[in-house]
Formats: C-alpha cells, structure tokens, sequence
C-alpha cells in the first residue's frame, strides 16, 4: 500500500535505532511522530479483579526517567529534520483525530504485551478503522520475536528452563533495524494541514507524568528531587544514556566477563548490567544489547557471563510471553497456578511499616529505603523483601508489586507481576519460593556494608549485630547508641523464623 501521509505512534519504544514501526512508518512521504500522555498511566487507579484496591500507577522516579525519555527522543527526531508531538489525552482518541487532521492513511505502533496496554491496542485500531485509517502493529519488544518461537506465543511452555531450551534450541534472533532517515512532518508542504495541529507541544513535566501528590514526583519547586548520592546509578533517561551505559559496563569497563559472579552485589554500578530501566521504556532495543554482547564475544571473551545476560533477557523474554498467552489471570490472587488455598491478608499498618523500611529486619528495611530513595533495588534485593512480605507477613502479594509497580524506574508488568507472583508461589515454579531473609543478608552482605548504608543508625554495630540488632542486650544497645523501639524498630516477626514453611 503507497503512502503518503503517515503516524508513528510511540509508546514504550522511545528509540529510534531498531524500531520496526518507526522504519515502516519512514516509508511514508510525510511522517508524524506522536506521544500521548495518558491519564491512566499516571493516577491512582483500581488494580481490578476480585479484591480490587486503589494504588498510584507511576511514581516520581519513574516520571523523571519518562520525561527525560522524551526529550532525548525529541531530540533525536529534531536532528533527523523531523519531531515529536506531544499530546495530552487517550490514544484511542487522540490518535485518530491526528490522523484525521493531517489526512494520514496508516498508523504504526508496536504492541504490548500486558491486558490494559493491549485494551489501549484495540480500542486504537478500531478507532483508526472507523476513521479510514490502517492502523500497522508491529513487534519489538523481546529478544526473539513472537513469530520466531518454536510454539506460538499462546502454547509456549509454562516451566522457564524448558522454554529457555527451546528458543536455543530453535529459534533465531533478528537483525537490528537500521535508523532510517526521516521524511518531513506534514504541513511543511501542505497548506491543507493548520499549523496548530502539527504544533510540536510542550513535554510533559515529571508532575504531569506522575500520581498526583506523590511525594517524590517533584521538589518544592517543581523540578525532579536531587538523587540520593548512595544511588548505584543515576538512570539519566533516553537513548543516548542507554547506548552510554552499554559502552561504559561492557567496553570500557570490561565488567561482562565476570557479570555472573557480580550480578548478586548490592552497592556500586557495575555488579549487573543495570540495562532494565532503559530495556523497560523502550529506549534499548533487547536485540541492539544482544549484538553488542555477540561481538563483545568475538573481540573480549565468550565465558559462561556473556552467556548468563542472554539467559537473563530470555527471562525477560519469558514473561512478557506469559502475559501474552494468560492475560488477566497473571494477576489474578491465585496467579498462574490459580490457587485457591492461600488466605491473603490486608493489614495497613503491617504493610506501612514495609514500605517504609520499618519492619525491624535490616536486610528487607534497607532495601526498602533504598527502593523508596532511589526507586532501583538489586534483584537479590527484590526477592527478599517480596518474600517477606508475601510468605512471612502473608499479605496480598500484589500489594507489593503494585507498589513496586509505583516506586520502580524500571517497572514492567510482565516482569514486575511475574517475579512477584513467582517468590509468593502463585506463579511459573511450583517449587517454595520462601527467602530466609536472615541467612540472605549474612551470605550477600557479610560485612553489613549494604545494610548500614542504607541504615546509618546501625553503623556503629559489628557486621552480625547490624544484621542482628534485636540480639544485643539492654547494655549492649548502650555501649552501641542503638536503643531498640527507639533508633531503630523492634522485628515485626521472629527474624530466625524467616523463610519457615507459612502457616
């Protein structure tokens, strides 16, 4: 179909290197570049289902890394001779008129895997259909694309290792796309076209982008809030930052080689890729990481490492899948494995105290403050303080990830919701999933020096004791300066007991 006029509608793809709708789009003799803040991405929202709650969908640290997505994109597309609307509203409203005022004849977009984004798909398309205009989804958003699986997407297997072993074992990964080069923005040449319509829009601000009220949306001055100087990143957004990152932790550091060895740290930039924030707004292209990783291979080393990160984008793969093929049920109570048998509870103090890393277990409170502050945790990190919450305290898992759903700057619903459900023991692995909170902190942290970053008020303590606060005695905690019940909270549980068989 010749083209004329043509809308690339971004998402979660804020690229434009290996973005398939963004070529295809390119084809066009004009090209409209469009971003729809959505109202529902950002307030606070029904989770839905059976026991529905209320929760803020997107925090401040999230905001911030969105806007300065945008920009850095914006900014892209202006070099290019083209730019980026920025529109307020519903897609499925907004779009259509954009198409309709500039006279466009197709609408790309890459899909998405989770049930609102896919609702926001269809309503789109079919708005687009009314309006005479072909709306085009494409695919890129994993590391082998759907069409590319061994089994459709729908049938592939529930058990991750023997998905892993099949897509190595039969399944290819694609090419990269090329950047193409951009056509003019309609109405440059068209005097039917009003200049207002192709305005570009001023970009949303971190408050626009984030909950109304959150308190780490903004300062008091409306700009982001200064980062925490104990960050292990500081997740600059867009795509330029994300190409950075891979040339600073694979080329110039050489930190690949021995990712998994340091990919269960807790403090410094390097001990893991740190690739999820960009990877999850789409401003790195999982296939652009998995070239770079191929030649680090061909020209540094191929070592068990630079095949453990392409072990852990197939998990990333995994779940994105499993949305696709259960929907709904993802996040439904009972999970995948639709369990009936599991009394989850809602106690909003008990929840409070987590959230605000005041359960009295060092381990789950510093990275609680560290998630809070920062709005990144290391993956060793997130299991523990999502099983203490789901399998010591017992409450509604999805509490928890909603919550993490808020804070992270790497949010993704598919990873986020199937990892959750996955420690609480709802999701893709039958096996218990319980941490021992306790044993975790004294085997990835010996010398408590993550622990007492994050908890200045234990940093007087010997590396056991900070760990272990609740077991000095009334003259230790004097010779210390840790009062318990006052300096720091007593244990919400027995903490010897973390990680037992849930009652």
């Amino acid at each position: 179909m010749m083209v004329d006029t043509a809308i690339a509608w971004f998402r979660r793809d804020l690229r434009v290197h290996d973005n398939e709708a963004l070529v295809a789009a390119a084809e066009a003799d004009r090209l409209l570049p469009v971003y729809c803040v959505d109202p529902r991405s950002r307030d606070t929202r029904p989770y839905g289902g059976s026991d529905s709650f209320r929760y803020p969908k997107t925090g401040g640290h999230r905001a911030r890394f969105r806007r300065e997505s945008l920009e850095a994109l914006r900014g892209r597309l202006r070099e290019s001779g083209s730019d980026l609307l920025i529109r307020f509203g519903r897609p499925e409203a907004v779009v259509p008129e954009l198409a309709a005022a500039v006279g466009a004849d197709a609408v790309t977009f890459h899909g998405m895997p989770a049930p609102e984004e896919r609702a926001v798909d269809r309503a789109t398309a079919a708005a687009l259909r009314e309006r005479g205009t072909e709306p085009r989804r494409f695919w890129g958003r994993t590391l082998h694309h759907p069409d590319d699986l061994p089994t459709p997407p729908t049938e592939i297997d529930d058990t991750y290792t023997r998905f892993r072993k099949a897509v190595e074992a039969d399944s290819t990964i694609r090419a990269t796309h090329p950047v193409p080069s951009l056509p003019p923005v309609p109405g440059t040449d068209d005097p039917t076209v009003e200049a207002a319509t192709v305005r570009p829009g001023d970009l949303p601000s971190v408050e626009d982008l984030a909950a109304t009220g959150d308190s780490l949306a903004a300062g008091a001055d409306g700009a982001s809030p200064d980062p925490d100087e104990r960050a292990v990143h500081p997740f600059p957004g867009g795509e330029d930052a994300a190409l950075d990152r891979i040339s600073a932790y694979l080329w110039d550091g050489d930190h690949l080689r021995e990712y998994r060895e340091t990919r269960n740290g807790l403090l410094g930039a390097n001990y893991s890729s740190k690739f999820s924030p960009w990877l999850n707004e789409g401003c790195l292209s999982p296939r652009r990481v998995h070239e770079e990783v191929t030649a680090y291979e061909r020209e540094r080393v191929e070592n068990d490492s630079t095949y453990w990160l392409r072990f852990e984008l197939r998990w990333r793969d995994f779940f994105q899948f499993q949305v696709l093929k259960h929907g709904a049920q993802f996040f439904a109570p009972g999970g995948l494995r639709r369990r009936d048998d599991v009394e989850w509870k809602w106690d909003a103090d008990e929840f409070g105290r987590w959230a605000a890393g005041e359960t009295g277990v060092p381990f789950v409170d510093a990275n609680m403050r560290e998630l809070n502050a920062t709005g990144y945790l290391s993956n060793r990190g997130r299991q523990n303080v999502a099983s203490f919450l789901a399998n010591d305290l017992r409450i509604d898992w999805r509490r928890g990830a909603a919550y993490f759903e808020t804070r992270l700057v790497d949010y993704d619903p598919a990873s986020n919701y199937g990892n959750w459900a996955y420690v609480a023991g709802v999701g893709n692995d039958s096996r218990r999933r319980a941490f021992d909170v306790l044993a975790q902190a004294r085997q990835y942290d010996p010398d408590a020096a993550y622990v007492t970053t994050w908890l200045p008020e234990l940093d007087g303590l010997p590396a056991d004791r900070a760990h272990a606060p609740w077991t000095l005695s009334t003259e230790k905690q004097a010779d210390y300066g840790v009062e318990l019940g006052v300096d720091y909270p007593r244990p919400m549980i027995d903490p010897e007991s973390s990680g037992d068989d849930p009652v």
